[in-house]
């Protein structure tokens, strides 16, 4: 076994798992998993920079989950940064400063493409579906705060597409209201289909027999789903939900005021603003899929993160 240590930085939050990976077998036992808000796209898709107190709160963890990997004894390490870091102009002074935070384990942030991205999420979200007997092909969706992954596969990657459409970045381009008005949500909608539709183009969403929903807007509006009263991840993972059911769930976390969503006692006060824009996100992906025939939904807590652990085996 192989003690490795996984960070997974977002458009919304930064996440570390410390994991011993098993290099023959691909399984993964957990040490450390934690999630931390940072906002690090906040502003990206307005201005094109990362805004300088979202760079402090991100980089101020970075050294955190740098100090925890070290006690832990994490022998290797992968900094994986996605939307936020690829979009914006001053990305180099975030890659300085991680670099500086990790210098332990001489590693930079590895600011990857949407295709790579993609890549992680299919292989950190699937293995324990295979294993339960659970066939595919699977179409699994990594909905982030700004850009939305679309992977198809049974066994390996078949195709994959990632398009800039997220709960962030929707929240910000849209939604403004509390709660959002009619026009708002129409105006998001017709984003959100065009992207759909984008990738649809590469990704063929015919004879899918599972939709697999990532990430920290499923899993919460899982939570909706479920009717629980706080946040279990055993609960939510690997749970599965019909497409009524989630639309549903989308439909009443949309409706509701800030002051509502904050009262729920499974929501992370981070996600608070923005899991209105990831509800729209997901509903429209469910109706879309279910359109095709596809009734099967599938909620995981296992993602990028364990994606980048696994990649770190042998």
């Amino acid at each position: 076994m192989a003690r490795v240590g996984a960070i997974d930085c977002g458009t919304n939050s930064i996440r570390l798992l410390v994991a011993d990976v098993d290099p023959v077998t691909g399984s993964l036992v957990d040490v450390l998993r934690r999630m931390e808000v940072v906002r690090l796209g906040y502003g990206v898709d307005r201005t094109g920079r990362i805004d300088p107190a979202a760079m402090a709160r991100t980089l101020a963890m970075a050294t955190e989950y740098a100090a925890q990997c070290r006690e832990l004894g994490a022998e290797r390490v992968r900094f994986v940064a996605t939307s936020a870091s690829r979009d914006a102009s001053n990305a180099d002074e975030f890659v300085a400063g991680v670099r500086e935070s990790f210098s332990h384990y001489g590693i930079a942030p590895e600011v990857i493409s949407g295709d790579e991205e993609a890549a992680l999420s299919f292989h950190g979200s699937t293995g324990e579906l295979r294993a339960r007997g659970i066939p595919g092909p699977y179409l699994v969706v990594d909905l982030g705060g700004g850009s939305t992954e679309f992977v198809r596969g049974a066994d390996a990657v078949e195709a994959a597409r990632s398009v800039d459409i997220g709960c962030v970045r929707m929240t910000e381009r849209h939604l403004r209201s509390d709660p959002p008005t009619p026009a708002e949500v129409a105006a998001a909608v017709v984003d959100i289909n065009a992207a759909i539709d984008t990738a649809e183009q590469e990704v063929d969403f015919d004879g899918i027999s599972v939709l697999v929903g990532l990430a920290g807007s499923v899993t919460t509006i899982t939570a909706q789903a479920l009717g629980l009263e706080t946040y279990d991840p055993e609960r939510i993972h690997l749970s599965e939900l019909s497409s009524d059911q989630v639309l549903a769930a989308c439909q009443s976390l949309l409706r509701m005021t800030r002051e509502e969503r904050a009262a729920l006692g499974f929501m992370h006060p981070g996600r608070v603003d923005v899991i209105g824009a990831g509800a729209l996100v997901w509903h429209e992906v469910v109706r879309r899929l279910a359109g095709q025939g596809v009734h099967r939904v599938i909620s995981s807590e296992h993602d990028i993160l364990d994606g980048i652990a696994l990649s770190l085996a042998g």
